[in-house]
């Protein structure tokens, strides 16, 4: 192995194979133009001599520079950020795999976000960009479809608030399968006993919360419980907002009681709905089976049952997606390509 003062070179590595040096470019970046035992012999010499391809050549004979643009998102409190954070990780450590860096910056806003999208472009510092938080009307991946920049999301593309749901081909994305999720986790309610399970949701117009509560209504439809009987709770991403809702509906205040009187288990659209629910029953000393959404650590350290995320599958296959714009360029992209993933059920022990 070479040392830092004796860095093997691309003529180093020619001299010790005993080849040219446009073999050796051929062997590292074209395998399919050299003959099987002197490609052998080639990369033989490379790792016996530590040899490692200068990113700046590669950058001038490529004409990119093998890094991707991500935004990080602003902490918006509770538990769930954890989702994301995860994601970000596997990501990095996929690029890095690839040959590649994950540039990172923030925005307040989309606009702010595709401000940046230009400054980065213009300046050559990326290839493309990851998008996260998909949502309604994203102004993100039309600015980014209309000048052909290469980018993959992690989140479908949302139909318009009240259109039927649907799945989008208009760009590369994974995204995982929310209905799935909580189709699961109310069967396997519905199956322990429980008529009529509970859903606590989020507000209107979030395509992944209207995506997670279809999984809960379809499950009701098919045990044969109208949704519209059943307790249907809609509150931000809070705890508190959590707490509170829940404890309503399981006193009878406010109306929140279904047709079948208060809940005995209820399926919650993210973890931290999940926490919230679960304290509003420990307070009032009554009986609920409750399952979270994205299985966070708090989850698992408390032991209530959650939906994990394929974070890691999703991490690869968006890089995969990206990179196989990037790396085909601007004559030959691929066809837009879609992916999604089926989440896991993670039951654990009754509180």
């Amino acid at each position: 192995m070479t040392s830092a003062d004796d860095r093997a070179t691309l003529v180093s590595v020619a001299r010790a194979a005993g080849v040219s040096r446009q073999t050796v470019s051929n062997a590292l970046h074209a395998p399919g133009k050299v003959a099987p035992e002197t490609l052998e012999r080639v990369l033989a010499a490379v790792a016996e001599l530590g040899y490692r391809p200068s990113l700046a050549a590669r950058q001038l004979r490529t004409n990119r520079s093998r890094t991707l643009g991500l935004r990080l998102e602003h902490w918006g409190g509770g538990i769930s950020g954890s989702v994301l954070d995860r994601f970000l990780h596997a990501l990095v450590d996929e690029a890095q795999g690839r040959g590649y860096r994950v540039v990172l910056f923030t925005a307040d806003d989309d606009s702010g976000e595709v401000a940046r999208y230009g400054e980065l472009l213009s300046s050559g510092q990326v290839d493309g960009f990851v998008l996260t938080s998909t949502h309604h009307g994203d102004a993100r991946t039309a600015w980014l479809l209309e000048r052909s920049v290469p980018f993959a999301t992690f989140g479908r593309p949302w139909p318009s608030p009240g259109a039927e749901q649907e799945v989008s081909r208009d760009h590369c994305w994974v995204d995982v399968d929310g209905a799935a999720g909580t189709r699961a986790a109310t069967e396997h309610l519905i199956a322990a006993g429980h008529e009529a399970p509970a859903y606590l949701g989020w507000p209107d117009g979030s395509g992944t919360g209207e995506d997670r509560r279809l999984g809960w209504a379809q499950a009701l439809a098919r045990a044969g419980v109208d949704p519209a009987a059943a307790v249907e709770l809609k509150v931000p991403d809070s705890t508190a907002a959590a707490v509170e809702a829940v404890t309503a509906a399981l006193s009878g205040d406010g109306g929140a009681v279904g047709a079948g009187g208060a809940p005995t288990a209820v399926v919650c659209a993210s973890d931290s709905l999940a926490l919230g629910a679960r304290g509003a029953a420990a307070r009032l000393g009554r009986p609920l089976e409750v399952i979270g959404f994205d299985d966070t650590p708090v989850a698992d350290a408390i032991g209530v049952s959650s939906v994990a995320q394929p974070l890691g599958e999703a991490a690869t296959l968006a890089v995969d997606l990206l990179l196989a714009q990037v790396e085909a360029g601007p004559d030959g992209p691929p066809p837009p390509r879609q992916h999604l993933l089926a989440p896991r059920l993670v039951l654990r022990g009754a509180p």
